[in-house]
């Protein structure tokens, strides 16, 4: 596991772009796994200063929202057509979002894992973390080989989506998300994290026992885990000497 701890939120986005854009180079046509959330939106920024060529990249969101309407702007569909498809210049026809308005969303999460093995499996998928340590939205206590599926979404997770709603009572109570067992089937993981909220269950990810209580912890599991975290996400990662600390210094 590579560790790069860098100054600011910013930091985060360059250093991780940087790693997305070296893979871009060596593989034009590669597939990558995109994540939603405030932690990503650095990296796509930042990789979207890379002299790239992306329109050969196919990718596939991590979850979706079941039951909000076509277009809604919080749909995880709008936001990858944001912040993903439209900023990086990917092609549309190429961006895989599970089918939250399916009429039946259970058949949509198996039908959206097949996809991604017939595709050939995720090159490189970004991840960030939630403050219960969930991935994706596999909350506490999903299966560590689980698969795509319908998810119920916690308390803490619906709270902590409500700033993009109008109130809380808007936010969805259900999703379909890639499993646990299906995250760990990509060739490599990279996590970014941010701010000192993140701090302590980062930690619990890291080096904490691996366990369904703690989703991130699947992490461990992994043969090729790259984390990017800012110095506040990181204050507790040097109590624990499995982990090795690299600062990197973030560079265009």
């Amino acid at each position: 596991m590579e560790i790069y701890v860098v100054p600011d939120a910013p930091a985060t986005g360059v250093v991780a772009a940087g790693i997305l854009a070296a893979v871009v180079r060596s593989k034009p046509n590669a597939i990558l796994g995109v994540a939603t959330g405030s932690s990503p939106i650095p990296v796509y920024e930042a990789l979207a200063a890379h002299d790239l060529d992306m329109s050969q990249l196919r990718t596939f969101a991590l979850d979706e929202y079941v039951g909000l309407p076509a277009g809604h702007p919080q749909s995880y569909a709008e936001v990858v057509r944001r912040e993903v498809t439209e900023r990086l210049g990917l092609d549309p026809a190429r961006v895989a979002v599970p089918d939250g308005g399916a009429g039946d969303p259970h058949e949509a999460a198996v039908n959206y894992d097949s996809a991604i093995r017939e595709a050939g499996g995720i090159d490189v998928q970004l991840l960030g973390i939630g403050h219960n340590g969930h991935i994706a939205f596999n909350e506490p206590g999903s299966e560590l080989d689980s698969r795509t599926r319908v998810e119920v979404l916690a308390d803490r997770t619906r709270q902590a989506n409500a700033r993009y709603f109008r109130s809380l009572d808007d936010v969805p109570t259900r999703c379909i998300t890639q499993g646990l067992g299906t995250i760990l089937e990509a060739r490599q993981l990279l996590m970014v994290v941010r701010g000192a909220d993140k701090a302590e269950v980062l930690a619990a990810a890291l080096s904490g026992p691996v366990s369904p209580e703690c989703p991130g912890s699947v992490l461990q599991l992994h043969p090729h885990v790259t984390v990017v975290a800012d110095q506040a996400a990181a204050t507790h990662l040097d109590a624990f000497r499995q982990v090795t600390l690299q600062v990197a210094t973030p560079s265009a």
